[in-house]
């Protein structure tokens, strides 16, 4: 499944959902996770309800959002479209979620993560 992280350097989740200036996309199932991509934002829209749609709409391939913070209206946002909001609160390092990610994969997930794997087929041909 697809996860995006809001990482100022692609090593730590440390930025707020509405002011990161890029998200990494990661590809990631039980056995295995890479890195997609870095997803630009560009400001569109004059108000924060425009900004937190576009953002959403960036993220739309996506499961999950990590993210260091977000406000209630983002959340809210992103759980219309089916992404699940994951707060740190702190800075934390995004291989380490990964993999802490990854074990609960293979563990017995909760039932709204069981759900996002059935959308998602992970597929790692390159």
């Amino acid at each position: 499944m697809k996860i995006a992280f809001t990482t100022s350097s692609g090593e730590t989740i440390d930025q707020h959902f509405g002011q990161c200036q890029s998200f990494h996309i990661w590809e990631v199932g039980p056995d295995e996770a890479r890195f997609l991509e870095a997803v630009g934002v560009e400001e569109r829209g004059g108000d924060e309800e425009d900004r937190i749609t576009a953002r959403a709409q960036l993220l739309s391939g996506c499961a999950i959002v990590y993210t260091m913070q977000i406000g209630g209206p983002a959340a809210a946002k992103l759980v219309a479209q089916k992404i699940h909001p994951m707060k740190t609160n702190t800075e934390v390092n995004l291989k380490e979620t990964v993999e802490r990610f990854q074990e609960v994969l293979r563990g017995n997930p909760p039932p709204w993560l069981r759900k996002a794997m059935n959308k998602t087929e992970v597929n790692f041909e390159l």
